[in-house]
């Protein structure tokens, strides 16, 4: 492993975790580059050179070139060294560079043009795009002064920095291919970590959910019976008749098994397994009637239409808070109930009749007893759907009115 990470450091890339693929790619190319430096190395050191000046100058630049290289694959083998001395790698693709590309515009240097290569190539993948371009303009500029002072063709002068100009696209290719796929990185852990927020939040909107699910049905069902009590317990103090609060517990008996109804119900709804809103207002009418003996109409208006089931569990909830405040406040008063579908919204519309105090003055008062914030958690359940709730008097009577929008 560190023999690859050490030739990946001599071609200019780094030893990225990725796909087998990638990494396959990753060791061809690296395969290749160390395969064409030693190539120019056996080529400059067994050319017949003409002088044994310009042999000389050709072995000492190649030599002093591979020194730097296996330096700079030495930094880059570990993560400390790179930190500590990764600043000093572009002077290093400069050097190479541009005493390789001077050399290869030399008669028998154009060997060397392909370390020059190796580093133009480098740059262009491992360096910002200023130092890059400033790494090919120096062997360019190196290859062609050198070129034209010796007089060399068109091989020198324009050859060699078009090969110069493709390594350094091949490189800058490998960076931004590099760049894509660390941010390709960054974006699939960011997307994990949404997901992981979405999945948070969704267990929380969940938990508060079902912890109001369960607050409305205990405060309507253990409301209705604690009502019911309080009456039988009013019935014996001042009325004494036993018979009647006999009556009034056996109805509380009934409350607490159709509150064990609802709340197989809630379970239910919880589940979105919700039935029509107009079968359970229609139900919650009934149920009503039934208990506190009070007459409850209900109308549909409109054309009747599916609502999602935090919708209709909401105006159903609406409807049982409204119903216990009037089985409080006004007790055995006609309540009218009134479901609208309209194009805009739906409405639920219930209407109680008030004496003109606001309480029946044939049965003995009754105190709240979820101390009125009922209708402020209705209020609440709506405004997460982007409703309304309003409550207050109209003459003689008392209005709840919901809204959901469509």
């Amino acid at each position: 492993m560190c023999k690859v990470q050490g030739l990946n450091s001599l071609c200019g890339f780094s030893q990225a975790s990725g796909s087998y693929d990638e990494d396959m790619v990753r060791v061809a190319n690296v395969v290749m580059r160390t395969s064409l430096l030693v190539l120019a190395g056996i080529l400059t050191f067994t050319s017949a050179w003409p002088g044994a000046a310009d042999g000389v100058s050709e072995a000492v630049i190649f030599a002093v070139a591979t020194v730097l290289m296996a330096l700079w694959a030495f930094v880059e083998s570990t993560a400390p060294r790179r930190a500590r001395f990764g600043f000093l790698l572009p002077y290093v693709f400069a050097f190479v560079a541009l005493t390789c590309s001077v050399a290869a515009a030399l008669p028998s240097g154009g060997d060397l043009l392909i370390p020059s290569g190796i580093a133009v190539a480098a740059a262009g993948s491992r360096s910002s795009l200023v130092t890059a371009w400033t790494v090919l303009g120096l062997a360019i500029l190196g290859t062609v002064s050198a070129g034209l002072v010796l007089g060399e063709g068109i091989g020198t002068t324009v050859e060699f920095p078009g090969i110069l100009l493709i390594a350094y696209l091949l490189g800058s290719g490998r960076r931004w291919h590099r760049v894509q796929a660390e941010q390709a990185a960054a974006l699939l852990a960011r997307s994990d970590e949404l997901h992981a927020e979405q999945a948070k939040v969704a267990t929380l909107n969940e938990r508060t959910r079902i912890s109001r699910e369960i607050h409305d049905v205990l405060a309507h069902s253990l409301g209705a019976l604690g009502l019911n009590i309080q009456l039988a317990q009013a019935v014996l103090t001042d009325q004494h008749d036993e018979e009647r609060a006999v009556d009034l517990l056996e109805q509380a008996h009934r409350m607490a098994a159709e509150g064990l109804a609802e709340t197989r119900r809630a379970v239910h709804a919880l589940r979105g397994q919700t039935p029509p809103l107009p079968q359970g207002l229609a139900e919650l009418s009934a149920s009503h009637q039934r208990r506190h003996g009070a007459p409850v109409t209900l109308e549909v208006t409109g054309q009747p239409r599916p609502l999602s089931p935090d919708a209709g569990l909401a105006l159903t909830r609406t409807a049982q808070e409204a119903l216990v405040n009037t089985a409080k406040h006004a007790p055995h008063q006609p309540v009218g109930i009134r479901l609208q579908y309209s194009d805009g919204d739906t409405s639920l519309i219930v209407t109680s009749h008030l004496s003109e105090d606001g309480h029946d003055q044939t049965e003995p008062r009754l105190a709240t007893v979820n101390g009125g914030f009922g209708l402020t958690g209705m209020r609440e359940r709506l405004l997460l759907l982007d409703g309304t709730l309003s409550a207050g008097r109209d003459g003689d009577n008392w209005v709840v009115v919901a809204r959901v929008p469509q």
